[in-house]
């Protein structure tokens, strides 16, 4: 796996999870998404980091409380 492919920009995440791009960057203002990447102005999401953020929002019951 090359460098490159490890990262996601933003408007790759949005199309993976099924959202649009306004809705990543809002997240990302709120600080409620996926953990980033600044390399100068470019922002780049890990693939491992949402893959881990997508495993913390998995929840078994609409009760279950947001960790």
């Amino acid at each position: 796996m090359t460098t490159q492919s490890k990262f996601l920009d933003s408007t790759q995440l949005a199309e993976r999870l099924t959202n649009r791009k306004n809705t990543i960057e809002g997240w990302r203002v709120k600080g409620i998404g996926p953990r980033y990447v600044k390399i100068g102005r470019l922002v780049r999401y890990r693939i491992e980091d949402v893959e881990a953020w997508l495993e913390a929002q998995t929840r078994t019951s609409t009760s279950q409380a947001r960790v």
